[in-house]
């Protein structure tokens, strides 16, 4: 298998992780120890879990990471309608960070599916 880095979908992940963290960057300072660490923390929670599981050698424990990497993607989600509903963040961001996160559930939803049995 691909090192973890060639991986398409660990690519995005990170570009999620940067765009978190320069959208948390403008959050009030109140909040980072809040939903800023939170949202940073989840981001950062897909790239490494797919790296992680990539470097498993059973495709069960690979797919648990991809699991793990989903729920993250879910609870960043739910962090960004927070935002939102703060007026953290406009609508078009909110947006914009949305479709990142569908593109990535729809890529890691792929993979599993196209993962070997052990």
């Amino acid at each position: 298998m691909k090192n973890y880095k060639d991986l398409v979908v660990w690519q995005k992940g990170m570009e999620l992780v940067k765009n978190i963290y320069q959208l948390t960057n403008e959050f009030p300072k109140k909040e980072i120890f809040g939903l800023t660490i939170q949202m940073r923390r989840a981001s950062v929670s897909v790239p490494s879990n797919i790296a992680e599981g990539q470097a498993r050698h059973y495709t069960r424990e690979f797919m648990q990471f991809l699991y793990q990497a989903l729920g993250s993607l879910s609870e960043l989600e739910t962090q960004i309608i927070i935002a939102k509903e703060l007026n953290y963040i406009s609508a078009s961001k909110e947006f914009e960070i949305d479709n990142q996160i569908i593109e990535l559930k729809k890529m890691i939803c792929g993979l599993v599916r196209g993962l070997p049995a052990d």
